[in-house]
């Protein structure tokens, strides 16, 4: 009697917490997106936006040095936006006469359709689309690349070998920390559970939320360099921006693509002749050394290589903006 009565008022228990809970995740599911930091609604009204295929894609156009011929265009990692490259903006306006950047397809303050397949090939023919809408597609054109952009300049460099009509001239390409080599990458574990989710997928991507997002990617910046919370705010106000927190994990399934074109993507590096230069934070856990760089230098003897101070990781446009910048500089500078 005395274990029936206990029983049932734990199953009361139960039942009054989660009538308590139900409301309480509704409220938390349909949370609005984070306000934008002054900073980073600047970032959004000083950029513009064009279309490609009824989607709206943003990005910034900044003219430089007068009289400069030349241009460069930048292209930002997973998860996060062209916000990535603000710290070395200005200095790269002292050098370009044209510095571009924009928000890839599901990322930022571009639109994030669902469903949607997502592609690299996809992501290269949009960067392609925004250089006919300024009108520079017949102009040689610098690529600058981090993370998922390595793979979207992997693509653009494979189309440039082919010589097609209406692909982009590249001068020169520098790479920096993407996984351009599927074996040596090592995916983040909730990178890995959103990409091979299956039908968890969605319920993960929807309880995602700041606290799970900072300390997931707070392990990928070196001890010292870590962002502030307010710019991990920036971060996740880009990602929530459109409600793209939801097409995570389809984004990830650049992962796969990496693995499935991996002669493709890694031979068009391998066989053209253009300058290219790596930039490498070699603490970087994604992108481990000495691995990575061996595999490198190994594959692509004739790249040249920038390695940052031991502490600098995955993001060195972000944690040392400086040392980023001077050796993209003596690059460029090196041609």
């Amino acid at each position: 009697m005395v274990r029936r009565d206990r029983l049932r008022r734990m199953r009361e228990w139960w039942v009054q917490v989660g009538l308590l809970a139900m409301p309480l995740l509704a409220a938390y599911l349909h949370i609005p997106p984070p306000q934008l930091s002054p900073a980073l609604h600047s970032w959004k009204t000083s950029g513009k936006f064009f279309t490609y295929k009824g989607l709206r894609i943003f990005y910034q156009d900044s003219v430089g040095v007068v009289g400069s011929p030349e241009i460069v265009v930048l292209l930002h990692g997973f998860p996060t936006s062209s916000y990535d490259w603000y710290k070395i903006w200005e200095g790269l306006t002292l050098r370009f006469h044209r510095v571009i950047a924009l928000d890839f397809l599901g990322f930022g303050f571009s639109d994030k359709p669902r469903p949607h397949h997502y592609s690299i090939f996809e992501q290269a023919s949009i960067v392609e689309a925004l250089l006919r809408h300024l009108g520079l597609q017949n102009r040689r054109i610098n690529l600058l690349s981090h993370d998922y952009g390595d793979i979207v300049a992997q693509e653009l460099l494979y189309r440039y070998k082919q010589n097609r009509s209406g692909r982009l001239t590249i001068k020169s390409l520098c790479l920096s920390n993407g996984g351009i080599f599927p074996e040596t990458h090592r995916p983040l574990l909730l990178q890995k559970l959103l990409k091979d989710g299956g039908v968890l997928s969605p319920i993960l991507t929807r309880l995602m939320n700041f606290f799970v997002f900072s300390r997931g990617l707070t392990p990928v910046f070196g001890p010292y360099t870590r962002p502030s919370e307010s710019e991990l705010w920036d971060m996740w106000a880009g990602i929530r921006n459109n409600d793209g927190n939801l097409v995570i994990d389809s984004l990830l399934q650049y992962i796969n693509q990496r693995k499935k074109f991996r002669r493709r993507w890694v031979g068009a590096l391998a066989s053209v002749t253009i300058p290219i230069h790596f930039i490498y934070g070699p603490m970087d856990p994604v992108n481990p050394y000495p691995e990575f760089l061996e595999l490198y230098r190994k594959t692509l003897p004739r790249s040249t290589v920038s390695i940052l101070d031991d502490h600098i990781s995955h993001y060195p446009q972000l944690e040392d903006p400086m040392g980023f910048l001077n050796a993209y500089m003596g690059f460029i500078n090196s041609f």
